[in-house]
């Protein structure tokens, strides 16, 4: 049923289309570049198909390539868990999640004892990047926690909170506003979609575009600090309500103006599909699920 297919040259031109390079896959599978090239020229010339365009400044996955490349990338790994379930002691007990910093910092990492306490087996690897980590080419990444404006159809999604952006301060700093000398922290958010989430935004909904004229501004460039910034008092912070909530409740924060926020984007957990159903993923699926909806999300 399956003497035909060629198993070696599927296994090269999934190294070569996930890393973007002959040499490349080449040092992964320990031959010569020149031994890949042949092996893809073997598939195509198998598949009547080009899979990849060749230029002076390397290659790149034609439109078949790129959709066989995620049709072989996903039967392999799902061969490669099989195996997998057969060596339970050798097998890899280590979650890798991707996320924000910010969401890693202020809300993942501060709830992973739970988790651990429950999982006592597994082993969780973060890997913080503002940029989308592409699930279907880097198979080192388990699970991916997003902030997002709509859904890739390629990958599973389960859904964890919908975020919403208000006006914070300190207690102290709150008690003794003057709106003639308001102080506010300026953060540039990075927010997929068409969110107009800054203080301009927020001023013309709540009736106070003066502040723009006449506040004295302190700008991050990165969530957690700008956090921190508010809680020491140094200003009012724009934020999203899922990144405060743990301020909120221990007290280091309070809503101004709670009843103005501005809309935001959702936040999912995403893999490549077949991979909620591995033991690590499933069991962290399920306790992130959990965290989220045990998460007050009140502004």
């Amino acid at each position: 049923m399956f003497s035909n297919l060629p198993l070696n040259a599927l296994r090269t031109f999934e190294a070569a289309a996930r890393l973007g390079s002959f040499k490349a896959a080449a040092e992964e599978l320990s031959v010569t570049p020149a031994a890949i090239s042949h092996q893809v020229k073997t598939l195509e010339a198998w598949l009547g198909a080009m899979l990849f365009e060749r230029s002076g400044q390397g290659v790149a996955l034609t439109e078949e390539g790129e959709q066989l490349y995620r049709q072989t990338h996903r039967a392999l790994l799902e061969i490669s868990r099989s195996l997998e379930s057969f060596c339970p002691e050798t097998a890899s007990q280590t979650l890798t999640i991707s996320t924000t910093p910010g969401l890693a910092a202020l809300w993942l990492i501060p709830r992973l004892s739970r988790f651990y306490r429950a999982f006592p087996q597994f082993n969780v690897r973060i890997d913080t990047r503002n940029e989308l980590v592409d699930l279907l080419r880097d198979s080192s990444i388990d699970l991916a926690i997003r902030a997002v404006s709509r859904d890739d159809p390629n990958l599973y999604r389960a859904e964890l909170m919908s975020e919403r952006f208000a006006v914070y301060g300190a207690p102290d700093l709150l008690a003794s506003l003057n709106g003639a000398e308001v102080e506010l922290i300026d953060l540039r958010w990075q927010i997929p979609g068409a969110y107009g989430v800054n203080w301009r935004s927020w001023c013309a909904a709540a009736g106070c575009e003066q502040w723009l004229a006449t506040a004295r501004m302190r700008e991050f460039d990165d969530e957690h600090y700008a956090l921190s910034a508010a809680v020491a008092g140094h200003g009012l912070v724009l934020a999203s309500n899922v990144l405060v909530a743990d301020s909120l409740q221990r007290g280091e924060l309070v809503g101004y103006r709670p009843d103005i926020s501005l809309p935001g984007p959702r936040y999912i957990a995403v893999c490549v599909p077949g991979r909620e159903r591995d033991p690590q993923v499933k069991a962290f699926l399920a306790w992130l699920g959990e965290e989220a909806a045990a998460t007050p999300l009140n502004t």
